[in-house]
């Protein structure tokens, strides 16, 4: 999934954008809400991460204001308040679950994946395409009953594809779905990514689910039954 983090505390926050990454997961990690508020309207998020005491714009201000815009994506409250009322303020403000400070990492992975869950292309722990089969705990791919493994990088672009099945992706899109701004990639990065995908998709006989839009992107094209 395509993740927003929003804690201004580098102690917190590098812990737990790191634990999201290895198991999958793409992240914007970023420190203040005004900047939060701005990529939380520029970007397609599958979820919303927020501190609810940041710099200039409060997590649950962001919270409130996304809501009103119509944006449906879950979002997870972290915060050091823990009286029954806090907990009804943010839950008020469009929240839909709730974490007290100091966060367990086990903990916070879970209540992402019981969030994750929501989507209704979710069942269980696996994302379903026809007949193929991405297996969200273990950064797997599966396809009448072969398992190939995939790297983090390959199982975010296969997860990007699968939610937007026959929709031709640009290089752009792409770009800002699996890499941040600090981490921006190198020009032929995407490219070298598809390679490799095609090439785990190959060994399960999905390798031409991938179609090259020249000039343009990508787009993933299962096959109609």
């Amino acid at each position: 999934m395509l993740i927003l983090l929003v804690e201004d505390d580098p102690a917190q926050l590098e812990p737990l954008r790191t634990a999201l990454l290895k198991v999958g997961h793409t992240v914007d990690a970023i420190a203040d809400g005004e900047t939060a508020q701005w990529f939380a309207f520029h970007k397609d998020y599958d979820m919303l991460i927020l501190d609810w005491m940041l710099p200039k714009v409060s997590g649950i201000e962001i919270c409130q204001v996304y809501r009103q815009a119509g944006k449906v994506a879950p979002v997870l409250m972290l915060t050091a308040k823990d009286t029954v009322l806090d907990k009804v303020i943010g839950l008020d403000a469009g929240a839909d679950d709730y974490i007290v400070k100091p966060v367990d990492v086990l903990e916070l992975l879970a209540r992402v994946r019981a969030l994750g869950r929501r989507s209704p292309m979710w069942q269980g722990d696996i994302l379903r395409l026809g007949d193929l089969q991405l297996h969200l705990s273990n950064l797997a791919i599966e396809r009448d009953s072969v398992t190939v493994q995939l790297s983090s990088r390959e199982f975010q672009l296969m997860e990007y594809l699968m939610r937007h099945p026959r929709q031709v992706l640009s290089h752009n899109q792409i770009e800002q779905a699996l890499w941040n701004s600090p981490d921006a990639p190198e020009s032929n990065a995407v490219t070298t990514l598809v390679r490799r995908l095609r090439q785990r998709l190959q060994t399960i006989g999905a390798k031409n689910w991938i179609e090259t839009v020249h000039g343009i992107g990508y787009r993933l094209n299962p096959p109609t039954a």
